[in-house]
């Protein structure tokens, strides 16, 4: 009776499920009819004439609300004139709200809206009527077995068990259909040198999961198949077991923490960059602010100056302290351009709210956090135009993206990144503009009230 009872239930969701795709049906035939579409255009039309019509009216009293008052005021002379004149302005405002007010009150809700609306309601409850006549049919039909006495109690439970064997080999064919289509699309090697290792941790961890959800799929589904509830047999009774109890505590924990440790370890090797490999990578800072990403590599000094957000000017958004001479010879980059095969180190800041530095193809993810530096150095090892033959796409691009929702142009706030030889990439850093353009150079110059000093300090810019 109980699971009887379930089958009710649900064949019961079921009709509110399919009441609710029915709700998501648009009304075809019904109340939308093409003639009733013709007409509603027409009235839209209609009222959109009519609304131009209104309007050109308020501005046509507007003008003339303004020649009486000019009028007024020639008549009236003096004093009068500034009084005649506010109270004729004040008289033109309120009639032009009025009329204004006029206007929006015309334009109303379509009738078509409430016409879906109704129709949707008498649908829902029309589906509504029909599960329960249903579900009142199976209670007939219940009853009349009992009476005959070819009730099945345990019919519910077969129908149950074999559903469930159907769902679990549909679910080990999406399982493998996952892998196999959208496999490559999904996941690609990455590009860096410290991207093969986070791809090793990435797939052992990815192997352990699917293996733990195909095997505890097998034995659930299955299980609930084979001992499914039958005619004169009865449950094994079997409360507890220590050693299952440790087995299933134990392993888990265990693989857990070796995943933990590893993953740990890896994030160091990957994060603590000795000194002397610090020093001689290329030099990169990237600022994040609403909605783009700013780039600035060093000079031939090979570092990059210092930046005060209260240097911020309009000639000067980035904030660069030009007062540090290291600045003076910082290069502006279009794009980011990096060497294959050479460390690169990024210096990675925002300027107003928290933003997120992250290349998928370079498994490469940190925040740009304001009032700090974070730091990110890896090794490239796939140049832009390798990447496109193995994708088999000649536009392919690596992209730097924002991970952080940091408002509504979140979504295009990128920057391409382009991997060249070092032939190349020192070409295009020639070819690059200064920061220190010849208006920041005039701005900072007319900061200093010495002559002399300015003049020494213009050669010392111009060298």
């Amino acid at each position: 009776m109980i699971l009887f009872n379930k089958s009710k239930f649900a064949c019961s969701f079921a009709g509110f499920l399919a009441a609710i795709m029915f709700l998501l049906i648009q009304p075809v035939g019904v109340f939308a009819q093409e003639e009733e579409s013709v007409d509603q255009v027409e009235q839209v039309d209609s009222t959109a004439t009519q609304e131009v019509g209104d309007q050109e009216e308020v501005e046509a009293e507007s003008e003339e609300t303004d020649a009486e008052a000019a009028a007024v005021a020639d008549a009236t002379g003096g004093d009068d004139d500034s009084a005649a004149v506010e109270e004729a302005a004040s008289t033109s405002a309120s009639s032009s709200t009025a009329r204004a007010s006029k206007v929006e009150e015309k334009s109303n809700i379509p009738p078509q809206v409430y016409m879906n609306l109704f129709y949707y309601i008498i649908l829902f409850l029309i589906v509504c009527a029909v599960v329960a006549i249903v579900n009142r049919v199976l209670s007939i039909y219940e009853l009349t077995l009992k009476m005959n006495g070819r009730f099945n109690s345990l019919a519910g439970n077969n129908l149950q068990a074999v559903l469930f064997v159907i769902f679990l080999l549909v679910f080990l064919w999406g399982t493998y259909y996952s892998f196999a289509v959208w496999g490559d699309w999904a996941y690609r090697p990455a590009a860096t040198e410290h991207g093969k290792k986070w791809d090793i941790m990435f797939i052992i961890t990815t192997a352990i999961c699917v293996v733990v959800l195909v095997v505890m799929h097998l034995l659930i589904f299955s299980f609930t198949y084979i001992y499914r509830m039958r005619h004169n047999r009865k449950a094994y009774y079997y409360p507890h077991n220590n050693t299952l109890e440790k087995i299933w505590t134990v392993v888990p924990a265990t693989v857990l923490t070796i995943l933990v440790l590893y993953g740990f370890f890896t994030w160091r090797e990957i994060m603590n960059v000795p000194e002397d490999l610090k020093k001689s990578a290329v030099q990169i800072e990237v600022l994040g602010e609403q909605f783009a990403w700013q780039v600035r590599y060093p000079g031939s000094d090979g570092i990059i100056g210092k930046r005060d957000y209260k240097m911020t000017t309009a000639n000067n958004p980035y904030g660069i302290d030009f007062n540090d001479k290291n600045s003076w010879d910082d290069i502006r980059g279009s794009d980011i351009v990096i060497p294959v095969n050479r460390s690169v180190r990024f210096h990675i800041i925002s300027k107003d709210i928290l933003h997120s530095f992250f290349i998928p193809d370079f498994r490469v993810q940190i925040n740009a956090v304001p009032g700090m530096t974070n730091y990110f150095q890896f090794t490239p090892t796939v140049t832009t135009e390798e990447m496109r033959e193995k994708m088999d796409d000649p536009e392919y691009d690596f992209i730097m993206l924002c991970a952080k929702i940091c408002g509504s142009g979140h979504y295009n706030m990128q920057k391409k990144i382009k991997v060249v030889s070092d032939q190349e990439y020192e070409e295009w850093l020639s070819q690059q503009g200064k920061y220190f353009s010849e208006d920041l150079q005039k701005e900072f110059l007319a900061k200093d009230s010495d002559q002399s000093d300015s003049d020494n300090n213009l050669a010392a810019i111009t060298e």
